[in-house]
């Protein structure tokens, strides 16, 4: 018997996709569209593709969040619906990093594409910056961002705050990552940006972003904790030597990254999504939101291998 195959990538259009399975057994999907946020529900990985997106919220006309909304995560914290986005207000020409800042929406209907999402406004961080996620570890919440900083070359660093509820942080900052080696720094700036947890083995894992986004070489980077540190702590995070996930020149898939994580349907298959570029110097327009499965190394760190081509067929995730 034939195995069910799929497509990537998932959409033609996709920068910094992100996922996540509920409870009710359907996938949640969203990407950048710059205006509005939509999102896709389906019960498959696979079958995102084939799912009309519904649009759940538009930018305002006017104010501090009324442009260039990007990279949208959909959470389920505390029993409500929470959505993550970044938006700035327009002025000061590009790339508009001084007002650029994170905010949260928030739905209490058990089904995010359904009831009304209120504006919670922004999430104060210390500093400008982009691609707040949420972290729900040990009763606690946390909230981790790529904030603009002053490194000799420009960019921006990983920063970690308590939060007192989803969208209110408390307490001072820290400084978890900044983009300090040549591989960081590629494209003409360092950053780290997109952060995204992965909890396994009793361990936990900050996937990053870095690089510009529009370079072959934007790529994944690694900090890993035990779950048991004081993850406040920056002396808990180990940096991973070199990306974790890059370019395959051999499969025409350049700048890997802005991911985000989930399971097959019968939930015995690790899978990433990410968006990535079909072909050398494509730049950022050319993004497009790939799906792929991926293992673990046997000291319990995730194993992502290397991009499949893009255009390929693979396998559907297990329980499809």
């Amino acid at each position: 018997m034939m195995s069910r195959t799929f497509r990537n990538p998932l959409l033609e259009k996709g920068a910094d996709p992100w996922i996540y399975r509920h409870t009710d057994g359907f996938y949640y999907f969203t990407v950048t569209r710059g205006n509005r946020i939509d999102m896709w529900k389906s019960p498959t990985i696979s079958g995102i593709a084939d799912t009309t997106p519904q649009t759940v919220w538009r930018a305002p006309e006017t104010g501090p969040n009324c442009k260039n909304i990007w990279a949208p995560e959909i959470h389920f914290i505390q029993g409500k619906w929470y959505i993550y986005y970044t938006a700035n207000d327009g002025q000061g020409g590009k790339p508009g990093d001084q007002t650029r800042r994170c905010y949260a929406l928030e739905n209490a209907s058990a089904d995010p594409l359904s009831g009304e999402w209120v504006d919670k406004g922004q999430i104060r961080t210390a500093i400008a910056g982009l691609d707040g996620t949420v972290l729900q570890h040990r009763d606690e919440l946390y909230f981790v961002y790529s904030g603009y900083g002053s490194f000799p070359d420009y960019g921006s660093a990983l920063y970690m705050v308590r939060m007192s509820d989803p969208w209110t942080t408390i307490g001072d900052e820290v400084l978890l990552s900044a983009p300090t080696e040549a591989w960081e720094k590629q494209g003409g700036m360092a950053i780290n940006e997109g952060p995204i947890f992965l909890k396994r083995n009793g361990k936990l894992f900050l996937i990053f972003s870095a690089s510009a986004c529009w370079s072959d070489d934007y790529a994944l980077g690694m900090l890993t904790a035990s779950e048991s540190d004081d993850i406040m702590n920056p002396a808990s995070w180990i940096k991973h030597d070199g990306p974790v996930f890059a370019k395959s020149v051999e499969n025409q898939a350049f700048g890997p990254g802005h991911n985000g994580f989930t399971v097959s349907p019968d939930g015995t298959e690790d899978w990433i999504l990410y968006h990535a570029i079909p072909e050398s110097n494509g730049g950022a327009s050319r993004r497009c939101a790939c799906a792929q499965k991926f293992g673990w190394h046997a000291d319990g760190t995730p194993d992502f291998g290397v991009p499949a081509p893009i255009g390929s067929d693979i396998p559907v995730p297990s329980g499809e």
